[in-house]
């Protein structure tokens, strides 16, 4: 057995504590603010996408559904290519409270990596992950990445006048990891050309911070389809991207 010498402990024992007093401290600080918001209609939604994942160019479709129930909420994502068939699985359910979505389980499996679920303990008030070890306070409003969406859109959706170009939107969001702020800045409005037809959008981007290899995410949400999302493009730091855009909206279930 090797020996080190004493000083190697307490330097790790330092900087672990250090860290360990920034993460809290940071999270005790999270709780989001009660803000109005309007759910939309359940729906179903068709998209076509084109992608680069692992340097590959990829095209196929997207199904979103939306669901709505009193005091409950779930959306689910699947992202396919006839190529390489399921590029993303994600879900989302969970309940409806004074913040709005107030998600219980997000489940994601992307291509190539293993399945991962984070759990929203309300009675413990924690959030969890599998199969990572972090755990952070559940104070209250908090997303996840499938949910933050539809969170956007119900506060977008109650507050269309204060939804304008340079407004930020911030939400603390949970991944397959850990959790951290998401910011989201109205960029500009735009006129979109799609597939059910020429539609006036509001761009909003979630950009991570300089240093972050975090996902880029740009949504083009259309006020005249009930703040649908008709366009989406998540960019990875390496390249890879998944870019939505909406051809169809279908009654849930229809």
């Amino acid at each position: 057995m090797t020996a080190f010498p004493l000083r190697h402990p307490l330097r790790h024992l330092l900087a672990t504590t250090v860290l360990l007093c920034a993460s809290l401290s940071a999270s005790a600080q999270h709780a989001a603010p009660k803000r109005q918001f309007t759910l939309p209609p359940s729906a179903d939604l068709t998209y076509a996408i084109r992608a680069r994942q692992s340097g590959l160019s990829l095209s196929g479709e997207a199904q979103v559904k939306w669901r709505t129930t009193p005091g409950k909420y779930s959306v689910s994502t699947e992202t396919r290519s006839p190529l390489v068939g399921k590029i993303v699985e994600a879900t989302s359910d969970g309940s409806i409270d004074a913040f709005g979505l107030a998600p219980a389980t997000f489940t994601e499996k992307r291509w190539r990596k293993d399945p991962t679920t984070t759990t929203f303990d309300r009675a413990g008030k924690v959030i969890s992950f599998a199969p990572a070890a972090a755990t952070f306070p559940l104070l209250g409003g908090e997303q996840d990445r499938n949910s933050a969406i539809w969170q956007l859109i119900a506060v977008a959706r109650a507050n269309a006048a204060a939804f304008k170009v340079d407004s930020s939107w911030e939400f603390f969001v949970a991944g397959p990891r850990d959790a951290e702020p998401w910011i989201f800045k109205v960029v500009k409005e735009e006129s979109l050309a799609t597939a059910l037809g020429q539609q006036r959008t509001v761009h909003v981007m979630r950009a991570p911070p300089p240093d972050s290899k975090e996902q880029q995410l740009d949504i083009w949400l259309a006020p005249g389809l009930e703040w649908y999302p008709v366009k989406l493009r998540f960019s990875e730091s390496d390249g890879d991207f998944i870019e939505q855009s909406l051809e169809k909206i279908g009654k849930a279930g229809s």
